[in-house]
C-alpha cells in the first residue's frame, strides 16, 4: 500500500508539470497547523526559480489546477508561495479503508527487502545481567521489530562475551575452590562427571569475587590471564567447565530477556567466531595490511578526510592475544559466510564509535564483505537516577538487571490490587507487563543517543507520556467493545466523519507509515513512542466527545466502532513494534 503523502506528492507533482512547471523535485508534508490545512507543498519556490516568476504565482496557479481535484476540500496559495491542502472526508475515509484491509496496516513495504544482521543485548557470561544490559535489548529489539514491520528480514544476534578474561577468572577461582577436580589436571579424560557442578547463586557469586581478588592479587590475576589463553587454545579440562558455565548462565540470561519480551534469533559468542581469526589474519597478511607497532600487530585507518587522528585498530596484542577488534573482525567473517547479510548494524553504547569506526573501515579495506553490504553503529545514552548519575542501588552499587525488573513489577503490582478489574489469576502477569511497558517506554519516549533518568513514579502513571497511559488506553478499548459484545479482533468499514476528532485521528493513523519510515531510517523508535501517544490523546477527546455505545443513529455508531477497532489495531501494532505487551484489563 502506498503512503498517503507519496500519493500526494505524484497528484501535486502532475499539477505542476500540468500548469507547465518541472514536478520531478515535488514534496508534500503534513501541516503544523490543521487550523489551516492538513498538508502543504513549498516547492513552488523551487519551481518560480527555474521559471522566473514570483513564488506566489506559481502556487496560485498549481493550487487552482488541484482545486480541481476531487480528492481536494481545499487547495489554496498563501504567500509569499505556499501551497495547502486539506482533504475532503469522503477520500481520506477511502483511504483509510483500505488501511483496513491491509495486512501491513498501511505499513508501507520494502520494494528491495533487505537481510540485516542485528547486534544488540552484549552480555558477558558469568556475570550477572545489570541495568546497563537494558538499554540494548530494549531498543535494539524494537530496531528489528521496526525493520520487519517495513518488510525486512531481521536475524537479532545477542553476541555474547564468552571468551574472554572474565571466564579466565571464573576458571581460576574455581580451580582453587576445587583443586582435586579432574577438568583442572593435564591428564582430563572428558568424563563430564569430573567437572563441577555449578549453581547460578555460586556463579554470580564466584565472577565479582575472582575480579575483585585480581586487582589486588597479581599472581592470581596473571593465573586468570594464563587459564584464558589455554581456554581459547582448546584445553580440553577448561573447554568442558566453560561449557557447564554457559548452560548455567544462558539460563539465567534467557528467563531475565524472555521478562522483558526480548528475543534473540542467534545465541552467538565470541567463542563462534574463534575459528575465523586464522582466515581473517591469513587475508590481513596477504593484502598487506598488518604491520608491527611495539610489539603488537596493527592495522592502519585513518583516512585523508578525517579532521582528528584516527589511531590503528590493534590486531593482535604484544602478547599475541586477540582483542574485542580481532573478534568482532572475525564476527564479521562468520556472519557473511553464514548469512550474508546486506546489513549489519551494530546497537552499543555510544562510547563504542571509535572502536566501530575502526571495524567497519578495517572489513572495508581488507575487502571481507563486498562493497555493498553496509555497517551501522547505532550509540545510546546512560539512564541515569533522580541525581544525574547512572543509575545505582541505594548503596551505591550497579543493580542487577532481575533487582531492577523486579522493583518495577512490584511497584505496577500494588497499582495492580486496587484494581476492580483484574482477576487474581491475572494480576501477575499483568502487573509484569504494565512493569515493562514502563520501563520499554521510559527509555524508548527518549532519542536513542540521549541520556535519560528513570524515574518509576512518573513511569507507571496512568497520565502524560507514559506506557502505562498508551496500555489504559488499549483497556478502555477493550471495555466499551466488551459492553458492546464486540471482538476486538474483528475489522469493519467507516462510513463517514462526524467530528473534527475524528478526522484529526484518521488522519494521525493515515500517517503512522511515515512514522516507522522515519524510525527505521533514523533507528530511532521515539518517534513510534510519540505517535503511540498522539493517537491515544486523540482517541481521548473522541471518546469524551462521542456517546458511542448510547448512540441511537446506527450508521453513525457502527463508523465509530470501526474507529475504534482501527484504533486500538494500530496502538497493538505500534505497541508491538516497541516489544510491548498489552493487557486485556488493568
Amino acid at each position: 500500500m502506498e503512503a498517503i503523502t507519496s500519493i500526494l506528492t505524484k497528484t501535486v507533482a502532475d499539477a505542476f508539470e500540468k500548469c507547465g512547471y518541472d514536478g520531478s523535485n515535488v514534496t508534500v508534508t503534513t501541516s503544523d497547523r490543521l487550523d489551516l490545512c492538513q498538508f502543504q507543498s513549498n516547492s513552488a519556490f523551487a519551481a518560480s526559480k527555474r521559471a522566473k516568476k514570483p513564488p506566489f504565482v506559481v502556487a496560485e496557479e498549481v493550487s487552482k489546477a488541484l482545486g480541481e481535484n476531487p480528492i481536494f476540500e481545499k487547495a489554496e496559495f498563501a504567500k509569499p508561495g505556499f501551497i495547502n491542502l486539506t482533504l475532503t472526508d469522503e477520500y481520506l475515509v477511502a483511504h483509510t479503508n483500505k488501511i483496513i484491509s491491509d495486512e501491513h496496516m498501511g505499513i508501507v513495504q520494502a520494494e528491495r527487502p533487505d537481510k540485516i544482521i542485528l547486534d544488540y543485548g552484549g552480555p558477558n557470561v558469568a556475570k550477572p545481567l545489570h541495568v546497563g544490559h537494558l538499554r540494548p535489548a530494549i531498543i535494539g529489539e524494537a530496531i528489528k521489530r521496526i525493520a520487519i514491520a517495513c518488510g525486512h528480514t531481521v536475524i537479532g544476534d545477542i553476541h555474547l562475551g564468552d571468551w574472554g578474561l572474565q571466564i579466565g577468572l571464573v576458571i581460576a577461582e574455581l580451580s582453587e575452590r576445587y583443586p582435586t577436580y579432574a577438568c583442572f589436571t593435564d591428564d582430563f579424560t572428558g568424563d563430564k562427571s569430573e567437572v563441577p557442578e555449578i549453581t547460578p547463586e555460586e556463579l554470580t557469586e564466584v565472577y565479582p569475587f575472582a575480579s575483585n581478588r585480581a586487582k589486588e592479587d597479581r599472581e592470581f590475576s596473571l593465573k586468570a590471564r594464563v587459564a584464558t589463553a589455554e581456554l581459547q587454545k582448546g584445553r580440553e579440562g577448561y573447554i568442558a567447565l566453560w561449557k557447564k558455565i554457559m548452560k548455567v548462565s544462558l539460563k539465567e540470561m534467557r528467563r531475565e530477556y524472555d521478562k522483558l519480551n526480548v528475543h534473540f534469533d542467534l545465541w552467538y559468542g565470541e567463542s563462534d567466531a574463534e575459528p575465523y581469526v586464522p582466515e581473517l589474519l591469513k587475508i590481513l597478511t596477504e593484502k598487506g595490511l598488518l604491520r608491527e607497532s611495539e610489539g603488537a600487530m596493527v592495522v592502519d585507518v585513518q583516512e585523508e578526510t578525517d579532521k582528528a587522528p584516527m589511531p590503528p585498530v590493534i590486531i593482535k596484542k604484544s602478547d599475541d592475544s586477540n582483542i574485542y577488534a580481532t573478534t568482532d573482525l572475525a564476527t564479521i567473517l562468520q556472519r557473511y559466510h553464514k548469512f550474508a547479510p546486506d546489513k549489519m548494524w551494530y546497537v552499543t553504547d555510544k562510547r563504542q564509535e571509535l572502536h566501530f569506526t575502526q571495524v567497519f573501515r578495517c572489513a572495508k579495506k581488507a575487502q571481507l564483505v563486498p562493497d555493498e553490504v553496509e555497517f551501522g553503529h547505532f550509540g545510546f545514552g546512560t539512564m541515569n537516577g533522580k541525581d544525574g548519575k547512572p543509575y545505582k542501588t541505594r548503596d551505591g552499587g550497579v543493580m542487577r538487571l532481575g533487582d531492577f525488573i523486579k522493583t518495577v513489577i512490584d511497584g505496577a503490582l500494588e497499582k495492580m490490587t486496587e484494581s476492580d478489574y483484574v482477576s487474581d489469576e491475572d494480576m501477575e502477569e499483568n502487573a509484569r507487563r504494565i512493569g515493562v511497558a514502563a520501563i520499554k517506554f521510559g527509555d524508548l519516549i527518549n532519542h536513542r543517543a540521549k541520556d535519560y533518568i528513570f524515574d518509576i513514579d512518573k513511569f507507571l502513571s496512568f497520565e502524560g507520556k507514559t506506557g502505562t497511559y498508551i496500555l489504559y488506553t488499549v483497556t478502555r478499548i477493550n471495555s466499551i467493545l466488551k459492553k458492546l459484545g464486540i471482538d476486538p479482533s474483528e475489522s469493519r468499514a467507516l462510513n463517514g466523519i462526524y467530528t473534527e476528532a475524528e478526522r484529526e485521528l484518521l488522519l494521525k493513523l493515515s500517517l503512522t507509515t511515515n512514522v516507522f519510515a522515519r524510525s527505521l531510517s533514523e533507528k530511532a523508535p521515539n518517534y513510534i513512542c510519540e505517535n503511540l501517544f498522539d493517537i491515544a490523546s486523540l482517541f481521548s477527546t473522541f471518546y469524551h466527545d462521542s456517546r458511542i455505545i448510547d448512540e441511537p443513529d446506527e450508521e453513525k455508531k457502527s463508523s465509530w466502532i470501526a474507529l475504534m477497532l482501527l484504533t486500538r489495531k494500530f496502538l497493538c501494532h505500534s505497541l508491538d513494534a516497541l516489544g510491548i505487551e498489552t493487557v486485556e484489563s488493568m
